[in-house]
């Protein structure tokens, strides 16, 4: 049991006020002059001058275990998280084996129980073994208990079997996680097609691969009444299909990642791979859409992306060089100075983005907001405290980052899930 004493919580209706919170597994109280109980062990904590936040859901997220234990594993993957913010992250399924049965849910779940810090949500893939052309068992792998359907990162290419996947997983009520990214025209691709890849040399990802399966995706979902769940909008073009769909009062929601709104194609500049993200950095035009999309609510949340790999992956020809970036214990961070230290968005919108939306389209409402009953998972933030993003000190194998050396606002001071203590800041846990 945990008393924090003194934090500022953000209410509903974005007004703060100072008070104390006795947190077990479910939030038990929250007060003033809050009193720990009689005979009870309780962790005392001082949040003064600090939010205490509602922990983070992260959407996308790969954690490479079981199979690529060597490029991050559920330990090290979910300490990372830990310090990050996230309470709770996801799982893609383009794991080996690929989570396309009951078996390989059930065998992630007990072994998260066993080894995770932070709540894992399973994904279970929409075909069998991610290859895009069967249906999986979807219904056995909601059964074992799948929070949601995914394509793990890799866009279901046959239309007709994406809109078979959109009317059979309706019967069941989980969003369907798609990734908008048009194989043929994605091709061989490394940096998006534009400037920067024809000065280079590079091979291009035009945003036409990412907008025509967003608009064929937003299609069948509302034809099918599918809850569609786009991931990784990087386009202007996408903010828009998205805006002009949720107008017309098609159930689609989407997220972005840190990256899409800070950083552009010119960072490729050097043939930098620490940048070498899919989809591709696009350009200030599609950045300045994404800050508008996030805003005014077309896009819903912000997940981290985080795609490890190895850093001797990263250190090749920029052709060769892995995609991926390593961003659970930024995400936030970056996020919090890009958008609210520079007045684009309040606190409370920010956090927002981190768990009400991922909450709700991923059913987890008993982890949204700071309310006496929800799940004892919260985040004790500093707004004041400066920090630099250090990649060596990752917790996370992939200890690597396009920010890296950057001052960022704010920080993450304290992380509890279900009423323990899973990071503090300056200390091993």
């Amino acid at each position: 049991m945990i008393l924090i004493k003194n934090g500022i919580i953000i209410n509903q209706n974005g007004d703060e006020k100072a008070r104390d919170i006795l947190v077990d597994e479910i939030i038990l109280e929250i007060g003033e002059n809050i009193n720990p109980p009689k005979d009870t062990d309780c962790n005392i904590i001082d949040a003064k001058g600090g939010y205490v936040l509602p922990g983070f859901i992260d959407m996308n997220c790969e954690i490479c275990d079981p199979g690529y234990e060597n490029i991050e594993d559920l330990s090290t993957v979910t300490r990372s998280a830990a310090k990050g913010g996230f309470t709770s992250i996801t799982s893609q399924p383009n794991t080996s084996p690929v989570v396309d049965n009951k078996t390989v849910v059930n065998y992630i779940i007990s072994r998260a129980l066993k080894l995770s810090m932070v709540n894992v949500h399973v994904y279970g893939q929409m075909t069998v073994g991610g290859e895009g052309t069967k249906i999986a068992e979807i219904g056995e792998m909601v059964t074992a208990g799948i929070a949601a359907l995914s394509d793990g990162g890799k866009c279901v290419a046959d239309a007709a079997l994406l809109r078979n996947i959109m009317r059979y997983s309706s019967m069941f009520n989980i969003p369907l996680i798609t990734t908008c990214e048009d194989p043929a025209l994605a091709a061989k691709g490394v940096v998006n097609a534009g400037k920067v890849a024809s000065a280079f040399g590079l091979r291009g990802i035009p945003r036409e691969a990412e907008e025509i399966m967003v608009s064929r995706n937003i299609i069948l979902s509302e034809r099918t009444g599918c809850r569609i769940h786009i991931s990784k909008v990087s386009t202007k073009g996408s903010v828009e299909l998205v805006r002009a769909a949720k107008t017309k009062g098609v159930f689609v929601t989407c997220d972005t990642q840190p990256h899409y709104f800070t950083l552009t194609e010119d960072n490729v500049d050097g043939y930098n791979t620490l940048v070498k993200v899919k989809p591709p950095l696009r350009c200030w035009e599609d950045v300045d859409a994404i800050i508008e999309g996030l805003q005014d609510g077309t896009i819903d949340a912000i997940s981290s992306g985080h795609t490890p790999t190895t850093i001797e992956s990263k250190h090749r020809e920029f052709d060769m060089a892995s995609f991926g970036i390593s961003s659970l214990e930024t995400a936030f961070g970056v996020s919090y100075s890009a958008l609210v230290t520079s007045g684009k968005m309040k606190l409370s919108q920010l956090i927002d983005k981190f768990n009400k939306y991922p909450a709700k389209i991923l059913l987890l409402e008993s982890k949204s907001g700071v309310e006496k009953g929800r799940d004892g998972d919260l985040v004790i933030f500093n707004p004041e405290e400066e920090h630099f993003i250090t990649p060596p000190n990752f917790v996370s194998k992939a200890k690597f980052s396009p920010f890296g050396g950057m001052m960022v606002k704010g920080k993450l001071k304290c992380t509890i899930v279900g009423g323990e203590v899973v990071y503090m800041a300056d200390c091993s846990v």
